[in-house]
C-alpha cells in the first residue's frame, strides 16, 4: 500500500512531458527528403493579346515596354552638374506642366524639393541649392484648347496663385 501511494504521488508531481516520447530530428529530415519537390513546367510568356486587363495609360506603358520604349521617361535627371540660368538642367515634358525633384548638388545634399515648370514659366530655381531646371516641351505643337468650342468644353484661364505680397498696401511697396 505504501508503494502504491508513493508511486501515485510521484506520478502527480512529475510533468506530463517527461512521459512523452520525443522523436529524433533526423527521422523528420529523412521523411521530408524522401518526397523531393520538383518544379512545374515553366509557363510561357504571355503575349499582348492575353494582357487584356490594362487600360488607358497603363496599357500605353505596357505596349511601350513590349517595344522597348520608356513612354514616361523615368530616367533620373542629370545630377553630374549644377544647373545655371545659362546652362539649366533640361526636363522633358509633353503636358502644360511638369514636376522635377531636386536633391541638391552634390547629389543628396538636401531633401527633395519639388519644382514645377510649365509652358508659361519654363525656368525654375531650387530655393535650397540654387539648381536651375528648364522645361523642354516635347508635346504637340497645336494648342489643345484651340478647339474647345467644337467640343463644348470650357476651361477657366490659368491664374497665378495669390501670395501674401498681393495684399500689401501700395504705399509699402519697394521702389
Amino acid at each position: 500500500m505504501f508503494l502504491q501511494r508513493t508511486a501515485s504521488a510521484l506520478a502527480r508531481r512529475t510533468p506530463a512531458r517527461a512521459f512523452a516520447v520525443a522523436r529524433p530530428f533526423s527521422s523528420s529530415v529523412v521523411r521530408s527528403n524522401a518526397n523531393k519537390w520538383t518544379p512545374k513546367e515553366e509557363t510561357p510568356i504571355r503575349q499582348f493579346d492575353e494582357i487584356n486587363q490594362a487600360t488607358g495609360l497603363e496599357r500605353l506603358e505596357l505596349i511601350g515596354k513590349m517595344q522597348g520604349i520608356d513612354i514616361f521617361d523615368m530616367r533620373p535627371l542629370d545630377a553630374s552638374r549644377k544647373g545655371t540660368i545659362d546652362n539649366p538642367i533640361m526636363v522633358n515634358g509633353a503636358g502644360d506642366e511638369q514636376y522635377a525633384g531636386c536633391t541638391g548638388y552634390p547629389v543628396d545634399s538636401h531633401q527633395v524639393n519639388w519644382l514645377t515648370v510649365s509652358r508659361e514659366r519654363p525656368i525654375e530655381r531650387c530655393l535650397e541649392c540654387g539648381n536651375v531646371v528648364k522645361l523642354n516641351y516635347i508635346g504637340p505643337e497645336e494648342d489643345p484648347h484651340a478647339h474647345e468650342h467644337d467640343h463644348g468644353h470650357h476651361h477657366p484661364p490659368h491664374e497665378e496663385p495669390k501670395t501674401f505680397a498681393d495684399y500689401v498696401k501700395p504705399e509699402y511697396w519697394y521702389r
